[in-house]
């Protein structure tokens, strides 16, 4: 079978804290993104590749339940995330206390979809070679975060993204932040940092700006795609994932770039009014909206 959405990445256990309370969760872009598709309707085909150690089986098995295809390959360890936030929801120091096996060519010989979500959580995970023989497959959608955190110890360094041109002349849509467009393209300049990066052939730079929305460049356009402001800020972790769920669904479906922004901005705005995942409807996403 040929899905809609592949996404690979691994699950995480998480320890998060913040001003308010403490929770332990799982977590990464793997997770947000599953749970995120499993409160949409289901109109696009959806598979989950992720690679945990023996004590994240539990919450394989809950991901499961969900009705997805999920293949899950053995690791000597489960990635052990430990985030703690100030009372600036933005400043996060975060820790990584274990780290999980990377995912290599066999694990995705077989895999077939028309797009393949990678997941980074680490600079290690997806070597160039697997994001090459993916390419050849689907267009790759690749979240940024992680090819620019590399692990030393157990403290989190941010570091140059190692065969960056390799890997982005094979990317089709790509993710980053504010922070991450000035590591890999130099500015905080919309324009320039997503004609920059349309340069190496990625045809979608998805670039979010935290309150200040997300500015989408695509086929020599940028797309002006608004915040929706959420009643309460409870939690910012996976928010990221959020947005990337929701456009990939909308876009899967041939919807065009706007709407699909707008529609991972709603998306967004629900997921930051409580910790986990996004968890509310497509009518609640909808009415936030329009």
């Amino acid at each position: 079978m040929k899905y809609d959405i592949c996404s690979i990445g691994h699950i995480t256990r998480d320890k998060i804290v913040t001003p308010d309370n403490t929770v332990y969760m799982a977590g990464g872009t793997a997770f947000y993104m599953t749970y995120g598709m499993s409160h949409l309707p289901r109109k696009v085909s959806y598979q989950l590749v992720t690679k945990v150690g023996d004590e994240s089986r539990e919450d394989i098995g809950k991901i499961r339940s969900l009705g997805f295809d999920t293949l899950c390959y053995p690791s000597r360890h489960t990635v052990f995330f430990e985030n703690i936030y100030g009372a600036n929801s933005n400043d996060r120091r975060q820790r990584v206390r274990a780290k999980a096996d990377p995912f290599t060519l066999e694990d995705v010989r077989n895999l077939n979809a028309k797009v393949f979500h990678l997941g980074s959580l680490l600079s290690d995970d997806f070597s160039p070679e697997v994001v090459e023989y993916l390419s050849t497959k689907g267009t790759i959608s690749i979240d940024v975060q992680g090819y620019l955190r590399e692990v030393v110890g157990e403290k989190v360094y941010a570091v140059d993204w190692k065969d960056k041109e390799r890997v982005l002349h094979c990317t089709g849509i790509l993710k980053l932040n504010e922070s991450e467009m000035v590591a890999i393209a130099g500015s905080r300049d919309t324009h320039e940092v997503g004609q920059k990066l349309g340069a190496y052939g990625v045809k979608e730079v998805v670039m979010t700006l935290g309150s200040y929305g997300t500015v989408i460049y695509a086929g020599g356009y940028f797309y002006d795609i608004p915040a929706f402001k959420p009643r309460k800020v409870v939690d910012v972790t996976g928010c990221g994932d959020t947005f990337s769920t929701g456009y990939l669904w909308c876009r899967a479906q041939d919807m065009d770039i706007e709407s699909s922004g707008r529609f991972a901005a709603a998306m967004c705005t629900l997921k930051l009014e409580h910790s986990g995942p996004f968890s509310g409807s497509i009518e609640d996403i909808l009415q936030i909206e329009f």
